[in-house]
């Protein structure tokens, strides 16, 4: 179960009420890499096998599917094992955000070349859409919600962390053979370089929130080529890079 029921007191008008409000359950899911690389984070249990991919390919950690030899899941604890030659070389991060407060610089950006192209309106009808498909937050709002699109296919995950909810996406996208280079990302949560790094590594074009961007997101977008869409919201957002992605009528 995702969710759970807990006593509250809800007050309002100077009254309050004994009630019971739902939570969303979130676990301590441990990740071990070819049997001596072990990271914790918490995160809803589920999609537990898109998450794995996902958070392979955008720690840098592999380069395709023929890298990983097997994932096993055993409730809330992940084995995953991986050619490991990645994990000798400097430009592997194995403690970013989706493990707990990675902030260090990240030195090597290799920019994403893809012609693709979205409608602005596209975007913000998609991120609508997300919140429609966010059963989690609309029963507790205690989740970040993501969304990756290819062609006419809209998968949405949600998770307490953001850093994983697109970990999930992408890992979906790989999964279920998306051309990357001609989908995008949407979710909810601001864009700092170790969210906006994420779509370099995987090679997604476009990065859209309805958050704010930090700068430390807008010097990794410059370098690795991403078009990165905030504030999207109602009628607006504003495009913070490689503008020639988005369409305007």
């Amino acid at each position: 179960m995702k969710i759970k029921e807990i006593d509250a007191i809800h007050f309002k008008n100077d009254t309050a009420i004994k009630t019971i409000e739902k939570v969303v359950k979130d676990e301590t899911i441990t990740l071990t890499i070819n049997g001596n690389i072990s990271r914790s984070l918490s995160a809803i249990e589920d999609s537990l096998k898109e998450f794995t991919v996902g958070y392979l390919f955008n720690e840098n950690m592999v380069k395709s599917l023929n890298d990983i030899k097997k994932i096993e899941i055993d409730g809330i604890k992940i084995n995953a094992e991986i050619d490991d030659k990645l994990l000798k070389t400097n430009e592997t991060v194995l403690c970013s955000d989706s493990a707990g407060g990675w902030r260090s610089k990240i030195k090597e950006v290799n920019p994403v070349e893809s012609d693709f192209q979205v409608n602005v309106r596209e975007l913000i009808d998609r991120i609508e859409e997300l919140k429609d498909n966010a059963e989690i937050w609309q029963t507790t709002g205690g989740t970040h919600v993501a969304g990756i699109v290819y062609e006419d296919q809209f998968v949405v995950k949600e998770d307490v962390s953001r850093h994983v909810a697109v970990d999930k996406v992408i890992g979906y996208g790989i999964l279920n053979g998306f051309d990357l280079s001609k989908s995008y990302v949407i979710y909810s949560g601001r864009m700092p370089a170790d969210m906006v790094i994420k779509m370099t590594r995987a090679g997604v074009p476009i990065l859209a929130s309805n958050a704010a961007p930090a700068n430390s997101g807008y010097e990794i977008v410059k370098k690795g080529n991403i078009t990165l869409v905030g504030f999207l919201r109602g009628q607006r957002c504003n495009i913070y890079n490689n503008k020639n992605r988005i369409i305007f009528d």
